[in-house]
C-alpha cells in the first residue's frame, strides 16, 4: 500500500506513533517509512507536539469519603478478627487449625480489604483518565488550522526545524525538534524559495524553543522550498538574499484535507 496515497491511515499511524500505542514491527516499519517520507514525518512531528502536554494532565481525584469509611470499617474488623484468632490460637491447634472460624473471617476481611483499595485506586484512575480525554479533546479541538508544514533538515537529513502555517491566524510557526543553537552573535532567517525566483525573507528567529513569524497566504502559496541560513545577529536588511551559509531547507508541503 502506498501510504502517501491514503491521507487518513497516514495521520492515523502518526497519531499512534505519536501516543506510543504503534508497537514493535509497525513502529519500525512506520519509522522506516518516515524516513524517506516528508510528509509522515511531518505528520508524526506535529502529533508529538499535540499531546506534548498530555503528561502534565495529571490531575490528582480524591477518592469519595464514603470509599475511605468503608476502608476504615475493613481495617478495623480485620484487626478485631486477628485479635479473636490470637485469644482462641489453643482450641484451634487442638482442633487442627486450619478449621477456625476466626482465621477464615480474617481471611475474607482482609480479602474484602484488597478488594476495596483496588477498586478505590482503579476508581481514581478511571477519574483521572477520563479527565485526561476531556482536557486532550478540548487541546485538540483548538488546535489551529495547519494547511501548509515543511520538516527543515541539515545536510545530513537530520531534522532541525518543523515549520507549520495557519491561515487562519496568519502564522507561521517554527519548533525546534534539534540540538542546533545559534551563538549569541548570530541569527537564524527563514527563506521562502519560489521557483524562478530569488529568496524572500519570512523573518528572522528568535532564540527561543518556538517561533512565531506573521506569514499571509501569499508568503507561502506556490513555495516549494523552505530554508534556513545563518546570517549576523538581527538578519540580512530587506532587499537582500542570504549571506551566510544555509543550514537547514526541506519541502514545504500542503497538507491534505480529511
Amino acid at each position: 500500500m502506498n501510504i502517501q496515497n491514503n491521507p487518513a491511515l497516514m495521520e492515523q499511524l502518526a497519531a499512534s506513533y505519536a501516543l506510543g500505542t504503534l508497537r514493535g514491527g509497525a513502529r519500525r516499519r512506520f519509522e522506516t517509512l518516515a524516513r524517506d517520507n516528508a510528509s509522515l514525518r511531518a505528520a508524526a512531528l506535529i502529533w508529538q507536539s499535540r499531546l506534548a502536554s498530555v503528561a502534565e494532565l495529571q490531575a490528582q481525584e480524591a477518592p469519595s469519603p464514603a470509599v475511605w469509611t468503608r476502608i476504615e470499617n475493613l481495617v478495623r474488623a480485620d484487626k478485631q478478627a486477628q485479635a479473636t484468632q490470637a485469644a482462641r490460637a489453643p482450641a484451634k491447634l487442638a482442633r487442627g487449625g486450619w478449621s477456625s472460624l476466626g482465621w477464615w473471617r480474617g481471611a475474607a476481611a482482609a480479602g474484602a480489604f484488597a478488594t476495596v483499595v483496588a477498586v478505590a485506586t482503579g476508581l481514581n484512575l478511571n477519574t483521572q483518565l477520563r479527565g485526561q480525554v476531556q482536557e486532550l479533546s478540548a487541546q485538540l479541538s483548538a488546535t489551529p488550522d495547519i494547511q501548509y508544514v515543511a520538516v527543515l533538515a541539515d545536510d545530513k537529513a537530520a531534522a532541525s526545524m518543523l515549520v507549520t502555517f495557519d491561515p487562519k491566524n496568519k502564522t507561521l510557526l517554527l519548533k525546534r525538534v534539534g540540538a542546533f543553537q545559534e551563538q549569541p552573535d548570530k541569527s537564524l532567517q527563514l527563506w521562502a524559495l519560489p521557483p524562478g525566483a530569488g529568496p524572500r525573507s519570512l523573518g528572522v528567529l528568535g532564540a527561543e524553543p518556538v517561533i512565531r513569524l506573521s506569514a499571509d497566504g501569499s508568503d507561502v502559496r506556490n513555495v516549494p522550498m523552505l530554508a534556513i541560513s545563518l546570517e549576523p545577529k538581527g538578519g540580512v536588511p530587506p532587499g537582500r538574499g542570504p549571506s551566510g551559509p544555509v543550514l537547514f531547507k526541506g519541502a514545504l508541503i500542503q497538507t491534505p484535507a480529511l
